[in-house]
């Protein structure tokens, strides 16, 4: 059974580059949205995912509000999280950190740190 990703991210290049990093992987499923609006209802509405790859710069919701949000229902305590953003402060990725996030990965990004990353967050 493949794992299943969604990666948020309101730029349409940012979620096909990190479709394509992971393209190759025949036991990943990659699926992408837009706003943290559809995540809340995807998730809600009974969609699995293993992991979150959240942008922190969108409009309505930003990605630190979506992790709040997930994060204050106990039903959603094990999804794993990490955010992929331009923020590159120490205080960014504290309250990305202290919101509930597991990992952090900073853009611009490679191929490898991504997949480095997803290692950490349990990708095996």
């Amino acid at each position: 059974m493949k794992k299943r990703l969604l990666v948020v991210d309101d730029d349409p290049i940012n979620r096909l580059l990190v479709s394509k990093c992971l393209a190759n992987d025949p036991t990943l499923e990659v699926v992408t949205t837009d706003t943290g609006a559809d995540v809340l209802k995807r998730l809600n509405g009974g969609e699995l995912f293993d992991w979150l790859l959240v942008d922190w710069n969108m409009p309505e919701m930003t990605g630190y509000e979506l992790i709040c949000q997930l994060r204050a229902q106990p039903k959603f305590a094990d999804l794993r999280i990490m955010m992929l953003t331009a923020q590159t402060s120490l205080e960014d990725v504290k309250q990305a950190l202290g919101a509930g996030a597991n990992e952090y990965l900073m853009k611009p990004f490679t191929k490898d740190m991504l997949l480095q990353k997803l290692l950490l967050l349990g990708m095996d």
